[in-house]
């Protein structure tokens, strides 16, 4: 078979006879890295009965996959700039779906636990590569449209996640209990493995160097120090270890700036250019991805514990109540593509739009107090939504399109892992206030639960404040075109 290699800097049109089929394929592959995220945590209490697991184990099945994915971005992105986007990609899939088949297959806890990291790492390394094969496969006038796609699919993925997820444990398949959640995979990838061998083509980044093994070391340590405690941090209490394992991120992370500099100094190639960490355009950029991703996965926490414990619905039922979210971030995802004209104006619509979503909510819950209905909120998801849809979707291509063609690997794993810390530090920040709040309350009291949800919200509302103020930042560095 006859594989076509694109340089970055190559015309797309001539190179790439099919780029949307191209990208269609690697969707795929980010729909079941994404989905694996949600349908799992729709499955845990079938493992634990099943697999007579503890907490702790039950946790770290959820921990594993986010760690080892959050931890691995960077490298794997860095990776497909050297190896090869294609070849990272076909990589991952194939680790993703053997690992799956090890979940499925897992006769305990330790066993389900492995097969979970090593399904991280899978994911991580085919997840940065469609970034930067939208750089290297389309025009600039049309990248915006398929980061619209790509949004759509990260969303609808979510959303996949917890209606598939209830199903397949609801239907107990041939006795099998929580196991179809890891088998779907398995069809699915083999499937996407043989068409992205097939029509995907590959592309490296232009005069690609090897690995920076040391920066790759040291980043590895950092993130894994700020990470771990973020994720395990409220289930167990915040103990002194987890403030100890943050210090220690920071000054790993200070101990990484340092390496790359060496290392740029000597003529290498870091694992992150610092420059491209001092471009204002992508350090701006680099802060709304965070703040923007601080809560999303806090508002998917929050809310099914809202709507599960506090307000009476299955399991299957909390899949449905995120149906009107749904619906409207893929219809904002699509249309923001169409919208770059518009350029941050359509940024800061979105926050806003979230923001009134927020502030619905929050009215709606202190309004109906003890006779707080679930699909009461159902207005203010569509706000949430289309506002999310709007800003989230377009946010990743205003940033890389400030970004140099030749770093946009880089950057795709820098943003990538962005999404994932800021994930992280979302849940644990929004956890603290939501069960603080909650303090007691017995399951089925709606209106501690919906006092709860509302203090929590009042975060989200503080973030989209956040948002509003850092987007015009972003938009001054492209007009002036200063530090980037």
């Amino acid at each position: 078979m006859t594989q076509t290699q694109l340089p970055v800097s190559a015309p797309p049109a001539a190179a790439a006879p099919s780029p949307w089929r191209a990208l269609s394929i690697m969707l795929a592959g980010v729909f079941m890295a994404v989905l694996d995220t949600f349908i799992v945590l729709v499955a845990t209490p079938a493992i634990q009965q099943d697999l007579n697991a503890s907490d702790a184990d039950v946790q770290l099945v959820l921990a594993g996959y986010q760690l080892a994915y959050a931890v691995a971005l960077i490298t794997s992105a860095r990776l497909g700039d050297l190896w090869g986007r294609k070849r990272m990609f076909l990589t991952g899939l194939a680790l993703f779906t053997l690992a799956s088949v090890a979940c499925a297959a897992a006769g305990g806890p330790g066993a389900l636990i492995a097969a979970r990291v090593v399904q991280g790492l899978g994911a991580a390394a085919l997840f940065p590569q469609i970034f930067s094969m939208i750089q290297v496969l389309l025009p600039a006038s049309r990248r915006a449209r398929a980061f619209g796609v790509l949004g759509a699919v990260i969303g609808l993925a979510g959303v996949a996640g917890q209606l598939l997820g209830g199903a397949l444990v609801s239907a107990d398949l041939f006795g099998t209990s929580w196991r179809p959640v890891f088998w779907v995979n398995v069809p699915v990838g083999l499937l996407t493995l043989a068409l992205a061998a097939a029509f995907v083509p590959e592309s490296r980044a232009p005069g690609a160097q090897r690995l920076d093994l040391p920066g790759a070391a040291v980043l590895s340590l950092a993130l894994l120090l700020l990470v771990v405690p973020l994720v395990e941090g409220r289930q167990v209490g915040w103990p002194l270890w987890t403030w100890l394992s943050l210090a220690a991120a920071a000054l790993a992370l200070a101990g990484f700036l340092w390496v790359e500099r060496r290392v740029e100094a000597r003529g290498g190639a870091p694992l992150i250019r610092p420059s491209l960490l001092r471009r204002r355009s992508f350090a701006v950029g680099m802060a709304l991805v965070l703040l923007a991703y601080f809560g999303i996965n806090s508002f998917f926490l929050i809310l099914s514990l809202t709507v599960q414990d506090g307000l009476g619905l299955d399991t299957m039922g909390a899949g449905l109540i995120y149906i009107p979210f749904a619906a409207a971030f893929f219809t904002a995802s699509l249309a923001a593509g169409r919208l770059t004209r518009h350029g941050p104006r359509v940024l800061r619509a979105g926050a806003l739009l979230a923001a009134l979503g927020y502030a619905l909510a929050i009215a709606v819950c202190v309004h109906h107090g003890p006779s707080l209905a679930a699909w009461d909120l159902a207005p203010s998801f569509l706000l949430i939504g289309a506002g999310n849809g709007l800003l989230v979707t377009p946010l990743i291509n205003t940033v890389l399109s400030r970004v140099p063609p030749a770093e946009a690997g880089m950057a795709s794993g820098v943003l990538s892992t962005g999404q994932q810390v800021g994930g992280a530090v979302g849940v644990a920040v929004v956890g603290v206030l939501y069960y603080g709040t909650l303090g007691g309350a017995r399951h089925g009291d709606a209106g501690a639960y919906g006092h709860a949800l509302a203090v929590a919200l009042g975060f989200h509302l503080a973030l989209c404040a956040g948002l509003l103020a850092l987007l015009p930042l972003l938009a001054k560095g492209r007009r002036t075109g200063a530090a980037g």
